[in-house]
């Protein structure tokens, strides 16, 4: 028994490790260069260790993607906790986004992957499109809510509706702010993402202004 659960531990252990490695190469390098040869060589395990965690390449990609996606929205959660306080739109936006920003630098290797894939037909896999689809589907129904969230003061249905109108902006210009820091290490994302506050406020209040 001692060495069945022995045994676990290590497969477990194994499995983080090849995960981790994926993570970093297959972002570093993109999905195509990243080969099973590759993998191993990084990682100090068998080929044979890594069919049989994942049975093949696309298994692994599917397992980062899972993986990281879940550790990105538990850490958008924990990050969001307890919410803004105040009346004022932009200070409860800034709050939001700068959090964000922390929870992007915090996943980055998750988040450059992603858009490598979103933005290349390298890994043609459908388990693998549907997870790029639905981390895009709770992105942006996380900028709802901070936009929301934001303009709750108004009342919930104008709010509600300056967030259906401005999320895809919102997320927009968050993948823009992080791809520009990827070509620009040293920009401030912190500091983009407080312009984009001042850019999502400044719209929906143009949009509450025009429809009285």
């Amino acid at each position: 028994m001692t060495s069945q659960r022995t045994t676990n531990r290590r497969g477990r252990r194994s499995r983080e490790e090849i995960l981790e490695i994926a993570s970093k190469v297959m972002a570093e390098r993109g999905y195509a260069a990243t080969t099973l040869s590759v993998l191993s060589q990084e990682s100090g395990l068998p080929k044979s260790a890594i069919y049989h965690h994942f049975h093949s390449k696309s298994g692994v990609l599917t397992a980062v993607m899972s993986r990281g996606a879940y550790d990105f929205f538990e850490a958008m959660r924990s990050a969001h906790a307890g919410g803004p306080s105040g009346a004022d739109p932009r200070e409860r936006m800034r709050w939001f986004l700068v959090r964000t920003a922390e929870v992007f630098l915090s996943r980055a290797d998750f988040l450059r992957l992603h858009l490598i894939l979103v933005m290349s037909a390298e890994a043609a896999d459908a388990e693998v499109d549907a997870m790029i689809e639905q981390v895009r589907r709770d992105g942006r129904a996380y900028m709802n809510h901070m936009i929301a969230t934001a303009f709750a003061p108004v009342g919930a249905e104008a709010a509600g509706r300056l967030a259906d109108e401005l999320d895809y902006f919102g997320i927009a210009g968050f993948d823009g702010a992080f791809v520009a820091r990827q070509a620009e290490p040293a920009r401030d994302l912190t500091a983009a993402m407080e312009l984009l506050a001042e850019a999502i406020v400044a719209l929906g209040e143009a949009r509450l202004s025009s429809s009285r």
